[in-house]
């Protein structure tokens, strides 16, 4: 495969954890690196939060995640 060219896909994911914005992105990219191959890159896009009792309980993240496509015959 050429590494000077590349063409990604590019795709929407949204990530939530009660442990943090880390752990929210870590969730979204883990679950879609079980069906997808080459991913390469996100980028958080926005960020969400859920409060409860003035703390915050729960973390969401959304992301543009982008991954090559593979070439002809792989």
């Amino acid at each position: 495969m050429n590494t000077d060219k590349h063409v990604y896909k590019i795709i929407h994911l949204a990530g939530s954890s009660p442990d943090g914005m880390e752990a929210a992105i870590g969730t979204a990219i883990g679950k879609a690196a079980k069906t997808l191959r080459n991913l390469r890159w996100f980028e958080v896009t926005q960020t969400r939060g859920h409060i409860e009792d003035g703390r915050i309980a729960h973390w969401q993240v959304i992301l543009r995640v982008g991954f090559t496509l593979e070439e002809d015959g792989q």
